[in-house]
């Protein structure tokens, strides 16, 4: 399963505040923060309807819809924040790099069926949770300059965090299930 987590997690790895700044001397703008936060939220909306489509258990698939529910939500305050602001978030190799593992994890997730792909998304979710709720702790919330993204971050963690915890334990549910 870890083969299906590893390129997704690894992407995301990239939020963390070493690398980022390894990668970029320079703190990330707020451009470049709301566009890595826009993306991270866009794969997990697309991540959430591949599992409508492919997933029979009722508690995936209602975690599904709430990720694309709410990860939708979040995104919607973002681009409507970016407007107010007059604000065009700036596309980055952190955005790239998440989107290209994304597609990547996203190809492995959809060969997957049954409760093979339950397990592995849901463990997929629970990686990816907790390491956009690091970066957003980490580098995120406290490199955005302007205090209405910062808000919006800060109020976004809120809900991710809760994700987290709803992940968490959906993966327990499913490894002591009878597969």
């Amino acid at each position: 399963m870890h083969k299906y987590l590893t390129p997704l997690v690894l992407a995301l790895v990239l939020l963390s505040p070493g690398l980022l700044r390894a990668d970029t001397p320079a703190k990330p703008t707020d451009p470049q923060i709301a566009h890595i936060a826009y993306t991270a939220g866009l794969i997990d909306v697309e991540a959430g309807k591949l599992a409508l489509k492919k997933s029979r258990d009722n508690d995936v698939r209602a975690f599904a819809q709430a990720m694309v529910g709410d990860h939708t939500a979040v995104n919607d305050q973002a681009l409507a924040l970016v407007k107010k602001l007059n604000v065009t978030p700036e596309d980055n190799p952190t955005s790239q790099s998440l989107t290209k593992q994304a597609e990547d994890t996203r190809k492995r997730l959809a060969g997957l069926t049954g409760t093979t792909f339950d397990k592995a998304y849901i463990a997929n979710e629970v990686a990816f949770h907790k390491t956009v709720n690091a970066a957003l702790r980490t580098t995120l919330i406290p490199d955005a300059q302007n205090s209405e993204l910062k808000s919006l971050l800060e109020r976004g963690l809120k809900v991710f965090e809760a994700h987290l915890e709803h992940a968490e334990d959906l993966a327990q549910q499913l490894s002591s299930a009878k597969s």
